[in-house]
């Protein structure tokens, strides 16, 4: 439940800001179970400001402690926004993919012998705190690899 704990490191304005960039149409990610949880009808959600749907939407995501969920909305933020992030950390590791979805015969999991470096390069092209959030989803993806999980511990 590695993306749980990033999530509860996340301050509110950072967890705004990756709810915001999964809007559509003025809805929020999870607004849908928002609406469930505080027993509004869906449309009624809408009154709420979205920075209050936002954090009642961390608070619901951490009480229900869903990885699965937490895990979806931290690897659709980053393949939205910050796709070649992910590109870059999959090439620089030898993990073959498609468009930055994993496939093919080749190695599904990362070099532990280029990650440093990796990261190390990632650091320098992209905001880390985005670094950080997806080494949390690699570690929750790849838990028999526990040098990205060491990695992402050494950075929370």
């Amino acid at each position: 439940m590695k993306v749980i704990e990033q999530l509860k490191a996340l301050d509110g304005d950072r967890f705004l800001a990756i709810y915001e960039a999964l809007a559509q149409k003025g809805l929020g990610p999870l607004d849908g179970e928002v609406a469930k949880d505080l027993k509004f009808r869906p449309q009624a959600i809408r009154k709420l400001p979205f920075a209050q749907r936002a954090k009642r939407a961390k608070i619901y995501v951490e009480r229900t402690a869903s990885a699965e969920l937490c895990y979806e909305l931290f690897g659709t933020y980053l393949m939205q926004d910050h796709k070649q992030l992910i590109l870059d950390f999959l090439d620089a590791t030898g993990v073959q993919h498609k468009d930055g979805m994993l496939e093919g015969e080749g190695p599904q999991t990362p070099d532990v012998s280029k990650l440093n470096e990796a990261i190390s390069d990632l650091d320098k092209k992209y905001d880390p705190s985005d670094v950080t959030l997806y080494l949390s989803v690699c570690a929750e993806q790849w838990p028999e690899v526990p040098e990205v999980e060491s990695l992402w511990r050494m950075r929370m």
